[in-house]
């Protein structure tokens, strides 16, 4: 391996997979579970259990849009640790969803519905969690 690989991890890492999840939606917040965990090295089951407990504190929610999932980071959302108190999460966020290259990422762009789907999204087929 050359220096500019990543090297697996041994042991601990850095950041937690919450952490990694929640950057990965700042990126792209109209990201699949699919993509969500191709990116962080996890399973689909495993993003879907962090994306529930982001939900349940208050640090992310979705709308859906089709058959699609919008995720939301509400602005001003605390770090919940004392230790950490000071930056909120978009700041952190911000950090971390600057590209390698050293330049802002381009705001994600909000899913189209699919045509007709305004009928299909208020007709009560299904409760959006998965």
């Amino acid at each position: 391996m050359d220096d500019s690989e990543p090297r697996p991890a041994t042991g601990w890492t850095f950041l937690t997979n919450h952490a990694r999840v929640l950057a990965v939606i700042a990126r792209d917040p109209g990201s699949r579970v699919r993509d969500i965990a191709a990116r962080c090295l996890l399973t689909e089951r495993a993003v879907q259990k962090i994306i529930a407990d982001l939900e349940s504190e208050g640090y992310l929610t979705h709308t859906r849009v089709g058959r699609s999932n919008l995720y939301e980071i509400p602005a001003g959302t605390v770090l919940r640790h004392p230790a950490d108190m000071g930056p909120t999460v978009a700041d952190l966020l911000s950090i971390l969803t600057v590209h390698r290259n050293g330049s802002e990422p381009e705001p994600a762009a909000k899913p189209e519905p699919a045509a007709g789907s305004e009928s299909a999204a208020g007709s009560g087929s299904g409760s959006g969690a998965r």
